[in-house]
């Protein structure tokens, strides 16, 4: 019953918030002669928390032309167009249409465009970022295309070494580097090539790093299934992306794109060896407790304004 009236409270909250904002502009405004977002751009610290609150002004502007421009901008991230245009575009868009509308003088606000700036580039990167994701995420793997059968090869050359020959395509070797059968196609199923080119990230970019803690997932009473794990990072990775729940860390990255998007599953996967080793399970059994627990340990500290993941190599035996 209690959650029930907080419910009601927290609703009729967003009401009266959505009824007064537009007074509490206009007071505002007649006070400190700022419009909504140059009061953002000036009194937040950079980062994380200036960004959302930036998105959260234009979402709920209601000037038709800004909401145009932000409809244009959330349909241009999502097509096939070259990155330099994308950025130009966000950034005169963007810019061009808030000066306009707000009929701010950047003669006299000199710092506002390029701060205004700086939050729709990240603002749209981010939504840019969440299409390529789920583009790689919706390609399945398909044994018969040579680009996807290059990479598979690749990772368990990175993984195994060159001195380690695979007997055949389809093998029981596989299950060394912790896929569950012969075949490692029918583990991509969930997360498409996004999981393959996770990995093989990992293993290319911090390869003694991955190949340390495959030995990790050899351990006979605490060991896990590497490339299994690994696709299951990508899961979780790809969800708190998608749903918005990993926005602060991105927001605080120098640049977004895909290559941001694979060292944050980096960071996810070093980080979990870390943790399992930690809590010492008792068998792979005991797997389903310890995700979840990690997966409440990342949740807390990505809702930091100033989180920021960064790998750290230090490694351990286990």
């Amino acid at each position: 019953m209690l959650s029930a009236d907080y419910r009601m409270l927290y609703k009729v909250f967003n009401l009266f918030y959505f009824l007064a904002r537009p007074l509490v502009k206009w007071f505002l405004h007649r006070f400190t002669n700022l419009c909504e977002l140059q009061r953002i751009c000036y009194g937040c610290s950079p980062g994380a928390l200036r960004i959302r609150k930036v998105q959260n002004s234009l979402e709920l502007s209601r000037r038709p032309r800004i909401k145009q421009m932000v409809m244009i901008l959330n349909e241009l991230v999502c097509q096939e167009v070259e990155e330099f245009f994308l950025r130009e575009e966000i950034q005169t868009r963007a810019i061009g249409t808030v000066l306009q509308v707000k009929k701010i003088n950047p003669k006299v606000h000199v710092d506002f465009p390029r701060t205004f700036g700086v939050c729709a580039e990240k603002i749209w990167s981010y939504k840019r970022l969440c299409w390529l994701v789920e583009q790689h995420r919706s390609t399945p793997y398909d044994c018969n295309d040579a680009e996807h059968e290059t990479k598979l090869i690749s990772l368990w050359k990175m993984l195994m070494g060159e001195e380690n020959k695979l007997k055949g395509r389809v093998s029981d070797q596989w299950q060394d580097i912790g896929f569950q059968g012969d075949d490692p196609k029918t583990d991509f199923r969930g997360m498409g090539m996004l999981g393959l080119e996770n990995l093989l990230y990992f293993a290319s970019e911090y390869n003694g790093t991955a190949r340390h803690l495959l030995s990790h997932s050899h351990h006979p009473t605490r060991g896990y299934f590497f490339a299994i794990v690994g696709i299951n990072l990508t899961s979780m990775a790809y969800h708190l992306l998608q749903s918005g729940a990993a926005r602060n860390h991105f927001y605080n990255q120098p640049r977004l794109t895909m290559d941001t998007f694979h060292q944050f599953y980096c960071y996810l996967y070093f980080e979990f060896d870390r943790y399992w080793v930690e809590c010492r399970p008792k068998s792979i059994m005991d797997f389903s407790w310890v995700q979840k627990k990690f997966d409440e340990n990342i949740g807390k500290l990505l809702s930091s304004d100033s989180c920021c993941f960064k790998m750290n190599l230090a490694v351990e035996s286990i």
